[in-house]
């Protein structure tokens, strides 16, 4: 039977109504703006920042205007000068190298190992070889690499870790949650990440400098004490003169719809997950198609699903994803040549310094992404397996037959 999906690989699921009336009632007193609050009030930003730092089990949390603008102001806030060098992954999105390129910053990308880390050999040897002394690690589409050896390794350096946690909000190592190993910890709540107020972001800390900082980078214009999540006010007398403001506030509308999507996100991390294990079960024996093994030691958020095709040309690749297209089914390759949508590689971001990096070139040639949003089913999930599997056969029988 030629099996075909007909789901939306963009839709996601409604805001909660609690959200919905937390949103109506900020609309109906007119006070967007997080600042603007009666005597006495913590605004909805102020008590999502609260529930943040609980959440992550972290001191201080700042909400702010998106993920991107999150890793520039941690950057920033721990120091990061125009014409320093960070160290980040060859294989990310191109929000993590421009937030390097908005500090003025040089971008030096790092390999990328099978299972889509951080390469950590390469990352010690770049860490002496440039004398870099910043990290911004990006745990790319959910992936956690061996967060012990990682911090052993930049701490022997003296290297600043930041962590874009922009796809493991709610996943840990080791029991602790991402983006508690580094200095700050970096979040998205775009549309597509984990909660979704359309753009938004997080910053967490529990370096009271460095959380102060950022705070006034954001723009709190001196209102710090309107934070709940911060650092006593001693700690901003110290920083609150030399300090720009770069404005990237999160406002009320957009924490009171994140506010109960973060109480439900534990139980849609199983949810997720649930749908991942559907999927990774239906490939994992397919002809010519190589799963992507993940490190026991984490806990992951499966909101998407990468594999490879590690055999397939660049021409089969492209057939094989027009077919599962054509099939209902919407792959992403990391492997083209030129960028298209969110999809690019780190040669296509030219404003960095060129640089070849041949194991990542490998493995994004045969690599294929695919949203999981929460609004299919598990048993979409084993249907979409299967139209991958028989495209996966078909491919293997086309390519014998050439051969």
């Amino acid at each position: 039977m030629f099996e075909v999906f007909d789901g939306s690989f963009t839709q996601q699921e409604p805001i909660p109504d609690e959200g919905i009336a937390a949103a109506m009632a900020v609309l109906q007193h007119g006070r967007l703006h997080r600042y603007n609050v009666a005597e006495g009030e913590l605004g909805e930003t102020a008590l999502l920042e609260q529930e943040f730092a609980a959440f992550t089990g972290a001191k201080f949390a700042l909400a702010v205007a998106s993920g991107g603008y999150a890793m520039g102001c941690a950057l920033r806030a721990v120091g990061v000068k125009p014409g320093d060098t960070v160290l980040s992954n060859g294989f990310t999105l191109a929000p993590v190298p421009g937030a390097i390129a908005s500090v003025g910053a040089e971008v030096l990308f790092v390999e990328t190992s099978d299972n889509l880390t951080i390469d950590l050999d390469d990352l010690e040897a770049q860490i002496e070889a440039s004398a870099a002394r910043f990290l911004l690690l990006s745990h790319m589409r959910g992936h956690l690499c061996d967060m012990d050896r990682l911090m052993a390794i930049c701490d022997a350096a003296n290297v600043v870790v930041i962590e874009d946690c922009a796809h493991t909000m709610g996943a840990s190592w080791q029991g602790t949650p991402s983006g508690r190993h580094g200095v700050v910890g970096c979040y998205s709540c775009q549309t597509y990440k984990h909660v979704n107020s359309g753009e938004g972001g997080f910053l967490v800390s529990d370096d009271p400098e460095v959380m102060a900082r950022a705070i006034i980078l954001s723009g709190s214009y001196m209102l710090y004490e309107r934070h709940a999540a911060a650092p006593p006010a001693e700690v901003f007398e110290q920083v609150k003169y030399v300090t720009p403001n770069i404005s990237g506030r999160m406002d009320n509308l957009r924490a009171a719809i994140l506010r109960p999507q973060l109480a439900k996100l534990p139980a849609q991390v199983q949810a997720w997950n649930d749908r991942y294990a559907a999927l990774e079960n239906g490939l994992r024996n397919a002809p010519g198609l190589a799963v992507i093994e993940r490190d026991q030691r984490g806990v992951y958020v499966g909101s998407s699903i990468q594999f490879r095709l590690p055999d397939a040309t660049g021409i089969e690749v492209e057939e094989f994803t027009s077919r599962c297209a054509a099939r209902g089914v919407e792959l992403k390759w990391f492997g083209a040549a030129e960028p298209k949508a969110f999809t690019s590689r780190y040669d296509s971001w030219r404003y960095a310094r060129p640089q070849a990096l041949a194991r990542t070139d490998e493995i994004l040639s045969g690599l294929l992404d695919m949203r999981l949003p929460l609004t299919f089913s598990v048993d979409d999930c084993e249907l979409i397996a299967r139209i991958i599997q028989s495209e996966a056969r078909a491919l293997q029988g086309r390519a014998a037959l050439a051969g």
